[in-house]
């Protein structure tokens, strides 16, 4: 018999164990009413509860490969029962236990769309979200899972903000963007090191108006630093430099920034008309 945890202890454990913790209280509790590979079943007609009690059992023993084509088997079967709406869930629930994402998101989205006023939606919800977080690929390549993985997080904390995927969404909203802003920190640096200056002062100029308050930040600042210096850009340099001073003083980015000015007899020197003020004060 699987260990059941209770929600107060399930939010204190991984994200993976959470789930599982979650979602087997619900398909247990169904399973007292009442292998294969994840091929599609043949069909045979069968009793709905000796279907799903069977993909239960498969469930506790970490089946998840065998489990998941039974689930879809009682909404087959049995489309109008009670047993298919919770089949839908927890099929999604097992293909995401074995990373197949993608028919964990089509069995989680079709739940949300068959019932959107079931107390377990917010479940379906947070199955989508960490099936596109889970697919978040290093920043030198395409981050469009990414931004459906934000997407998908936001969305959970909108729709269910005192819930317990809402506080895990949370956290994973804001590496989710320090991801983002580490995409453009890569593709700026590319574009600085090739001398494209205005290319890659628009890549760091996104990490200052949409990532902010990430760990990029100070970076992004001295980046502008030395691509504005190289334009002849003297006082949007000062300006990058003076922020950057001013809320990271003791960062070696800093540094960077004011020895760069130096060279050329310079100092930070904030110029409150400049884009750099207008967004910071934005945000802070």
């Amino acid at each position: 018999m699987v260990k059941r945890i209770s929600p107060s202890t399930s939010s204190s454990l991984g994200p993976r164990t959470m789930m599982r913790g979650l979602a087997l209280m619900a398909a247990l509790v169904l399973a007292a009413c009442g292998g294969p590979d994840s091929e599609e079943l043949a069909y045979e007609e069968r009793p709905v509860n000796e279907l799903y009690n069977e993909a239960i059992d498969e469930l506790e023993q970490g089946n998840y490969r065998a489990a998941a084509p039974l689930f879809d088997e009682v909404e087959r079967q049995h489309p109008y029962s009670i047993w298919a709406r919770r089949a839908i869930l927890m099929a999604a629930f097992s293909h995401y236990q074995v990373n197949d994402y993608d028919s964990a998101v089509i069995a989680a989205q079709r739940f949300i769309a068959l019932h959107p006023g079931n107390p377990d939606v917010g479940y379906a919800y947070y199955i989508v979200a960490l099936s596109f977080y889970e697919q978040i690929t290093d920043v030198a390549r395409d981050q469009r899972v990414t931004e459906r993985a934000l997407r998908g997080l936001e969305e959970v904390v909108r729709r269910f903000p005192d819930s317990e995927y809402a506080r895990d969404s949370r956290l994973k909203v804001d590496l989710t963007y320090d991801h983002l802003a580490g995409k453009e920190m890569h593709i700026g640096r590319w574009y600085l090191q090739r001398d494209q200056y205005v290319a890659a002062i628009n890549r760091f100029r996104t990490v200052i108006t949409r990532y902010q308050t990430t760990t990029h930040t100070a970076e992004a600042l001295h980046r502008l630093s030395e691509a504005y210096m190289a334009l002849g850009v003297a006082h949007e340099a000062q300006t990058a430099a003076a922020v950057l001073g001013y809320n990271y003083p003791g960062s070696e980015w800093y540094e960077y920034s004011y020895a760069l000015l130096a060279n050329d007899g310079l100092q930070p020197l904030e110029d409150r008309a400049s884009w750099i003020s207008r967004a910071w004060n934005s945000v802070f």
